[in-house]
């Protein structure tokens, strides 16, 4: 049996994090991250679209508009400091008609709350930016979305915690909590303060430790489409107004950190919670406590749950997600788009009272443990700034003082 001072559960760019900032905060206490899979950022860590976003489609009192504006000066820096690649190409947001101005104005004043740069451009000066975007009259500008290779990020930040002294124990799937003792499929550890990082599963752990009793995780799949024409048809990353009543940010236009072009993502309702292709990893239990939650969902239609599902699954076609991706570029062959890429599931939290989707970052915890219920996109982006917000109340729940406590 292994004792640690503190023991992550989740190797994903979240876990990562809060590891990085333990060592940073606490470098003689040790940390280790236990990771299910054989490598870090084996799940949305690593099949995320690696868009670095600039923090203007949240409100202005979330945690997600504070964490992302921060966030992306932060792993924008980070790329630059340790050489990694990182495609600083913007973004452009259009609207298809008239009535999606109301929606481009909404988020200018989001920008502006958060302290974000977003510029508004005429339709002939967004041709400026790309001269194949479409747009009605007006359009906005973020001139610090960038894109990187979020896996390259993740093995950077993986590379940093070992030499701070980091133990990664990779193949060691948590299997449950045994009085203080934490049970994998490798051994058994014990730790003074427990870390629940682990995404899809994050609310499934933290029922063990009498957390997120209120909540559920709900998959979806999130799937691009390469653009194997060439490069050049898109300039940058193209996104149309979305629904604001709902997370997901619709099928936009992604301009890789290798300046490749993709379209997507889907956000389909997934069946088990690693339901990437096929039967693979599915779980009985999942899929009927799953299945049960998107009926009742579908029947209520809560949060229009009814149409989302409906229009999410038509995407399966070829044809018609293409077609809505031509909707914001003049021209661009139809017929020059590859195959599906990898897939990714959205670890989006339920709250199981209201059958609402959970918007904001999500957590609980007490002096013995800590779970990050709800960290989706952009977490990513987030990661750092967000892993400080996790470290202060785990050092307030443990009773300790924080850095800037101390030196007050």
């Amino acid at each position: 049996m292994e004792s640690y001072d503190y023991l992550i559960v989740g190797g994903g760019i979240i876990g990562l994090s809060i590891a990085r900032e333990l060592k940073n905060r606490f470098p003689d206490e040790s940390v280790c991250i236990l990771e299910k899979e054989s490598d870090v950022a084996h799940h949305s860590s690593g099949r995320n679209s690696g868009v670095l976003h600039a923090g203007f489609y949240y409100t202005a009192n979330s945690l997600k508009a504070k964490f992302t504006r921060e966030g992306n000066q932060e792993l924008t820096a980070y790329c630059d400091e340790h050489g990694l690649k990182i495609n600083k190409c913007g973004k452009l947001v259009v609207a298809t008609n008239e009535e999606e101005l109301q929606g481009l104005k909404e988020l200018k004043k989001r920008a502006e709350k958060n302290g974000v740069k977003l510029h508004w451009l005429k339709e002939q000066e967004a041709h400026l930016i790309d001269p194949n975007v479409k747009t009605c009259k007006w359009a906005l500008y973020s001139p610090t979305t960038s894109s990187v290779d979020p896996i390259e990020v993740c093995q950077a930040v993986k590379a940093e915690v070992i030499n701070k002294g980091v133990d990664i124990r990779c193949n060691n799937q948590y299997k449950g909590k045994l009085n203080e003792q934490i049970r994998t499929n490798n051994g058994t550890f014990t730790c003074d303060y427990f870390i629940n990082a682990a995404g899809l599963y994050a609310d499934k752990i933290a029922k063990d430790y009498q957390f997120g009793e209120k909540y559920t995780i709900i998959p979806f799949k999130g799937i691009y489409l390469k653009y194997a024409k060439n490069k050049s048809d898109v300039k940058t990353n193209i996104y149309p107004v979305p629904n604001l009543a709902n997370p997901f940010l619709g099928v936009h236009y992604t301009k890789t950190v290798n300046g490749s072009i993709k379209i997507g993502p889907t956000a389909i309702p997934a069946l088990w919670r690693e339901n990437y292709s096929g039967l693979g990893n599915f779980k009985f239990n999942e899929f009927f406590s799953i299945l049960f939650y998107e009926a009742k969902l579908f029947l209520t239609n809560s949060f229009n749950f009814r149409s989302l599902a409906f229009e999410e699954m038509k995407k399966y076609k070829k044809a018609y997600f293409i077609n809505l991706s031509l909707k914001m570029v003049k021209h661009l062959n139809h017929k020059g788009f590859g195959d599906f890429m990898k897939p990714g599931i959205r670890a989006q939290l339920l709250n199981k009272e209201t059958l609402e989707l959970v918007q904001d970052f999500v957590v609980e915890g007490n002096n013995r443990s800590f779970h990050i219920l709800n960290a989706v996109s952009p977490g990513f982006t987030c990661a750092f700034p967000f892993s400080r917000y996790v470290v202060d109340g785990i050092v307030k729940r443990q009773g300790r003082k924080l850095e800037k406590d101390k030196i007050s």
